[in-house]
């Protein structure tokens, strides 16, 4: 089966749907810059599409390896307390983030698109993911480390 394409530009990372994947394939000069190749996900595990108009919102957590040049490019695996993401994102575009359920390597992808192409990008990605939630087209915020952590017994009085 040929699949679906669509491109985020040609010169940078764009977002394919090939049978029942999602693959983010990186530009041949994204793969030594990011330190990593394409991501592969099913589209079972896509559990929402949202677009962010600002690049900088779809950063969450340390950056890890790639390339970080704020203003410029943010290209790698960033780390936080609620997993991974992996973000290919340049200002003055909007970004697709396809947060991605437990289950996954990943818990975010983000890619920045053009602006024309947002929209219909994440329509797309909707209508194919089988599990996603449409509930809302906010992203989650990252749980805090207490809310995470086990809970400890309280000490006794007396």
């Amino acid at each position: 089966m040929g699949g679906l394409c669509w491109e985020a530009g040609g010169t940078m990372a764009r977002m394919l749907v090939r049978g029942d994947d999602l693959l983010l394939r990186l530009a041949w000069w994204e793969k030594p810059a990011a330190r990593h190749g394409n991501v592969r996900v099913p589209l079972a595990g896509v559990s929402r599409v949202i677009v962010e108009p600002d690049w900088w919102r779809a950063l969450r957590g340390a950056a890890g390896r790639g390339v970080w040049v704020p203003g410029v490019l943010c290209l790698g695996v960033r780390g936080h307390h609620g997993g991974r993401d992996f973000v290919a994102v340049r200002p003055g575009r909007p970004v697709v983030c396809v947060l991605l359920w437990p289950t996954e390597d990943y818990a975010l992808l983000a890619v920045s698109v053009p602006a024309a192409d947002a929209d219909a990008l994440a329509a797309l990605l909707r209508r194919r993911a089988p599990r996603v939630d449409l509930s809302t087209r906010a992203r989650p915020a990252l749980p805090v480390p207490e809310e995470t952590a086990p809970l400890r017994e309280l000490p006794r009085n007396g």
